[in-house]
């Protein structure tokens, strides 16, 4: 087994770059948390850039163990072990399953719920694997197979994400191709990939299935809010603040415009202005009461000589400046 730099990279990787840049490109909204984890399981896998080399553990130093987790409290196994892939088929099958799946659930939860779905998922499947490995060995005395057992990659994980995205349809499902009902969809792939690659880890399969289980049952009995989520909003909320400070520094500002009136060139007219028979004033063809002394308006109501020869639409800012002009007089 290779655990050494770099990776040799064969035509599946491209093939899954151009899967990836092709369902991106024809998505209106583009899930950034799928993203993301396809881009690190892929550097992950690949140790590219160089300074991760130097930094990310090897494949030996990570790979799930049951014993090794359990006997030396070894959360880099327990964790770890989720993000890194045997081979470049076991990569490029796990981050096609990825795509499909975390596409749809992300684009019907949010990023947020989905980041925290993740998390759980992570935590979950492989606590429910090293708790079932401590089981058989207690139980059963299966040492060999499952307690001293190495494994790593994120089939645990999309194994969760399946009961989940299927718990809600009563449609068939086609696993393999084989139609099935949605929700044994999960059960059905779990043993017939174990007949086909009997290499796999069934028991880190299982734990998936069952995390996914888990997690829709404490998601219906549980009313509040999920803390994981509120968690990763306020991170995201603290992460993303320096984006949004600088942007808020470089957006354009409107021109405020104070006053009344209209903005533009345009201005409203009045269609025709009255002198009130009572105190002379001139008012504006729409309004029946003058405006000074209201009065209403009547037959006697006369056009404003001051309009004599000239178009009975004035502007309003006109129409102000006649009536100035004739109390200065």
């Amino acid at each position: 087994m290779d655990t050494g730099r770099g990776y040799r990279s064969g035509g599946m990787l491209a093939l899954l770059a151009l899967q990836a840049v092709s369902e991106y490109c024809r998505l209106e909204r583009k899930p950034p948390v799928t993203a993301g984890l396809v881009a690190a399981n892929t550097l992950i896998y690949l140790r590219v850039p160089a300074f991760l080399d130097n930094i990310l553990p090897t494949l030996d130093q990570v790979l799930f163990n049951a014993d090794l987790i359990v006997r030396h409290k070894d959360l880099k196994r327990f964790v770890l072990s989720a993000f890194y892939h045997i081979g470049e088929h076991h990569l490029v099958y796990n981050m096609f399953s990825l795509l499909w799946k975390g596409i749809r659930l992300e684009n019907s939860m949010g990023s947020t719920e989905f980041a925290s779905l993740v998390a759980a998922l992570v935590v979950m499947s492989q606590g429910i694997t090293l708790l079932l490995s401590k089981c058989l060995l207690v139980f059963f005395d299966y040492e060999r197979a499952y307690y001293n057992e190495y494994a790593a990659g994120f089939s645990g994980v999309l194994f969760g994400m399946k009961v989940i995205l299927n718990s809600q349809s009563d449609s068939d499902a086609y696993v393999h191709g084989v139609p099935v009902p949605a929700r044994f969809a999960a059960w059905a792939e779990l043993i017939l990939i174990q007949m086909l690659v009997p290499g796999v880890s069934f028991i880190g399969h299982l734990g998936g299935i069952l995390a996914g289980l888990l997690y829709l049952h404490l998601k219906a009995s549980y009313s509040g809010p999920d803390p994981l989520t509120k968690i990763f909003r306020g991170l995201t909320s603290i992460l993303g603040w320096p984006l949004r400070f600088v942007q808020h520094l470089y957006r354009p500002r409107r021109r405020r415009i104070s006053g009344r009136g209209t903005v533009g060139g345009t201005q409203r007219r009045t269609a025709y202005v009255w002198r009130c028979s009572e105190c002379t004033y001139d008012n504006s063809g729409r309004l029946d009461v003058c405006e000074m002394c209201g009065s209403s308006r009547d037959d006697d109501g006369l056009p404003s000589p001051d309009l004599s020869g000239q178009t009975p639409e004035l502007s309003l800012e006109e129409l102000r400046s006649r009536r100035v002009q004739r109390f200065i007089r």
